[in-house]
């Protein structure tokens, strides 16, 4: 275990740099501003609500699989491919937000992985930008 100051970490938009490779998050310590709790409390809620209404939270997932493109949403992309919806066995595009792949009760992960690589690839054919992805594969390919 290493504890790391901040000044070690290159962080950016949905990113944080690790200084060592093979290096993982295991906790953190952060310093916050006193306010109003139920100020807090509200924004809290409404980004809540929010989550529900435009990500598929009722289904295991990991996020978003893709980055944004520079000018574009990968979600829009992918819908515009007509993905949206798309299975490979009991992993689906999500009907709610197409940025999302969601488990559909058994879906394994070379499964999963099937179908980051066939979205990657219809959106690359028919809008000539290559997706990144922004979830990362643990371990071997399945």
């Amino acid at each position: 275990m290493h504890v790391r100051e901040r000044a070690e970490f290159e962080t950016a938009y949905r990113h944080v740099g690790m200084p060592v490779a093979d290096e993982w998050f295991v906790g953190a310590w952060f310093s916050l501003v006193t306010g109003e709790a139920s100020e807090a409390e509200f924004k809290i809620k409404q980004l809540l609500a929010k989550r529900l209404a435009t990500q598929p939270l009722n289904l295991p997932n990991a996020g978003s699989v893709f980055r944004n493109p520079e000018g574009d949403h990968a979600a829009r992309l992918i819908e515009a491919s007509g993905l949206k919806g798309y299975r490979i066995g009991g992993a689906q595009v999500s009907e709610k937000h197409a940025n999302f792949i969601v488990n559909t009760g058994e879906a394994k992960a070379a499964e999963i992985e099937a179908l980051i690589a066939h979205v990657r690839d219809t959106v690359e054919a028919q809008h000539g930008i290559r997706l990144q992805q922004e979830v990362r594969i643990i371990g071997e390919a399945a």
